[in-house]
């Protein structure tokens, strides 16, 4: 007798539990009908609270937190949900939801592979389909970015070594010059003739002075015969 009383209060306390866990649900989706994610999401949270294993509980609170842009916490939510056991409308729309989340944050890889899931769980999903598509065509222009970006930096790095080069050889070049002799300012050639006609007349006067000494001297060398 006692034992039934005993399993009778837990069956009683159970569906106490479950009762609560549905009314914060209940109240959850009315608020995300309203587009009032914030409070659904502190319902789901209620519920959770009642009953961490809650699937519904959780589904909901991914679907609300995805909505408020919160899309890794989304993600973690539903990378959780896929594996647990269910059916494959449940699977199906679990990895839908993944999906959606990964592609929103740009892991455009891992989108792919969820939607390939979903897909697999349930084949006529349209939905499912097309997004894989877009998510296929993002990962191109992901990549292509970032081939792009690559190219760019491998410019600019190369650019900025053959400036390196370029500044170097500058400043070798300076030092080379700083150790040379300094080299005679090159002379027009006017001021080339000027100074060869000025020499010229040097040296005329110069032979003419020569040859007056000479013939100076011969005359002093000269003796009287008398």
């Amino acid at each position: 007798m006692n034992k039934l009383i005993t399993i009778v209060l837990i069956l009683t306390t159970l569906s106490s539990f479950s009762q609560k866990e549905n009314r914060y649900i209940r109240e959850g989706n009315r608020s995300f009908e309203k587009g009032d994610f914030s409070n659904a999401e502190k319902d789901y949270r209620k519920a959770l609270e009642v009953n961490n294993e809650s699937a519904k509980g959780q589904f909901n609170l991914g679907t609300a937190v995805y909505k408020e842009k919160n899309f890794e916490e989304s993600a973690n939510i539903f990378a959780g949900l896929s594996e647990k056991n269910s059916g494959k409308t449940e699977k199906a729309e679990v990895f839908h939801n993944l999906g959606n989340s990964l592609l929103e944050g740009e892991q455009y890889e891992k989108s792919i592979e969820a939607y390939k899931q979903a897909l697999l769980n349930n084949p006529g999903d349209v939905d499912s389909k097309y997004n894989l598509e877009y998510a296929r065509m993002k990962l191109k222009q992901q990549q292509q970015q970032q081939q792009q970006n690559k190219d760019n930096k491998d410019q600019k790095d190369q650019e900025k070594q053959d400036q390196e080069k370029q500044d170097q050889q500058q400043n070798q070049d300076q030092q080379d010059q700083q150790k040379q002799p300094p080299k005679p300012n090159k002379i027009s050639k006017e001021d080339a003739d000027r100074m060869l006609e000025a020499m010229k007349k040097d040296e005329k006067k110069t032979m003419e002075k020569v040859k007056k000494q000479k013939a100076k001297a011969v005359v002093v060398g000269i003796e009287k015969d008398w």
